[in-house]
């Protein structure tokens, strides 16, 4: 197989893959999935992937899974490029598209790692999985577990909406929210120590304790590719927390570069939210991904961005660096401002953190580091009904009247002038 061996991004230690394998025996480190992307070449050109079915695992030999009979799928992936031209105009661009990954099975992008990394787990033979998240990658997880006939356990933040934590139960997820206490996220501390504990295999939201999952967000950046004729972007803007979407959407485009499918990489832009910014932060002030501190207090609408400790800077930054990109953090306000824009200009209804990256290119483009006449594309992460609540808040409340058209005229009485 052209998956070949894990090599550890921290110490350097090459593992060959083993079942129950998901960090550096060594030094606890991060692993990086290795292939050999000669014989892949071989395989996957332009024209055998015109040929396949879309999806996630149209590109299996570029994912980490021994045989295709270990597949758990929902139809994830294959997601439109959508020219976003009123956006353009209002915001006086030449060239502005929108990466839907509303249109996913659990409507969020985390279906594609979470399809790997369930596959995955099937192939290791696993009868129970856990997760720390702040809802959506555990929502995929007890969506892709329920197929594949498989226990979930979830732990997530108390402040999660309702409305995800509702798909979580209605999946037969077993969903524990852990109190606050002290530094650090105590969802990911029950992860990890449950894991080790009672076997369950680790399928997280971020990279950090399991080398495969992250991989199907590679698929995000494949498809873009072949969307767009081969050609890249300028820029993709893309929502962060832990740096995981954007680490697998880089790893997606130096992939295809490398086995000379397209000509350069886009430059990659990571979008956090004020209130909860570590990767920002470091990246402007030069901090090593390694030495970053846990982000005190964090708080934030945008609920999916939130993670205190980002556990995958090692890869983002130095993907954000690679592609000569940049990162930016904006405000509440400007969050859900790109929410209600997105909405009633493009009809994506999106969550705040799925907006994020259409406030922050507002940002860049106000600061001149985006230039209105580049190519852009935007991840649009998450659906608006994962956070019914705050979009509720955003809006005014339904008129009600008596069913006579005595009503109906004086309620819209400037619109029908116009007419």
């Amino acid at each position: 197989m052209p998956f070949s061996e894990l090599k550890c991004l921290r110490c350097g230690r090459v593992h060959h893959p083993a079942k129950n394998l998901y960090v550096c025996t060594s030094c606890g480190g991060k692993l990086d999935v290795i292939y050999d992307y000669q014989a892949i070449s071989d395989v996957i050109n332009r024209g055998e992937l015109a040929k396949r079915k879309n999806g996630v695992w149209k590109y299996y030999e570029l994912l980490p899974l021994m045989s295709r009979k270990n597949i758990v799928s929902l139809g994830e992936g294959g997601t439109p490029l959508i020219p976003a031209r009123n956006l353009a105009k209002e915001l006086r661009m030449r060239h502005l598209l929108l990466k839907d990954e509303t249109r996913n099975p659990s409507a969020s992008f985390k279906d594609r790692p979470m399809s790997v990394g369930v596959s995955k787990a099937v192939e290791f033979g696993a009868r129970a999985v856990v997760c720390a998240s702040s809802g959506n990658a555990a929502i995929a997880l007890s969506a892709y577990a329920a197929k594949a006939g498989i226990k979930c356990h979830v732990f997530v933040p108390l402040g999660a909406p309702k409305s995800k934590v509702a798909q979580l139960l209605m999946h037969g997820a077993q969903v524990v929210q852990p109190k606050e206490s002290g530094v650090g996220d105590p969802t990911y501390k029950l992860m990890q120590e449950s894991w080790k504990k009672f076997g369950w295999h680790p399928i997280p939201s971020a990279g950090a304790f399991n080398p495969y999952q992250p991989e199907g967000s590679k698929t995000i950046s494949y498809e873009v590719c072949e969307q767009m004729g081969w050609q890249t972007p300028d820029w993709v803007i893309i929502p962060t927390g832990a740096g995981t979407l954007l680490s697998g959407n880089a790893k997606g485009y130096f992939e295809f570069e490398q086995m000379g499918l397209i000509n350069e990489v886009p430059r990659l832009v990571a979008i956090q939210a004020e209130g909860c910014a570590p990767i920002v932060r470091a990246f402007k002030e030069g901090t090593s991904p390694y030495e970053i501190p846990p982000w005190p207090s964090p708080r934030t609408v945008a609920g999916g961005l939130v993670d205190p400790y980002p556990w995958d800077a090692d890869t983002a930054i130095p993907a954000i660096k690679r592609s000569n990109g940049t990162a930016e953090a904006v405000s509440d306000a400007e969050i859900l401002a790109a929410v209600k824009l997105l909405a009633r200009r493009e009809g994506i209804f999106a969550e705040p953190s799925g907006a994020a990256g259409l406030a922050g290119l507002m940002r860049l483009l106000d600061e001149g580091v985006v230039s209105r006449s580049d190519v852009v594309v935007i991840e649009i992460t998450g659906g608006g009904l994962k956070d019914v609540a705050t979009a509720m808040k955003m809006v005014e409340k339904p008129v009600t009247i008596e069913p006579r058209l005595e009503q109906l005229k004086k309620l819209f009485v400037a619109d029908l002038k116009q007419h």
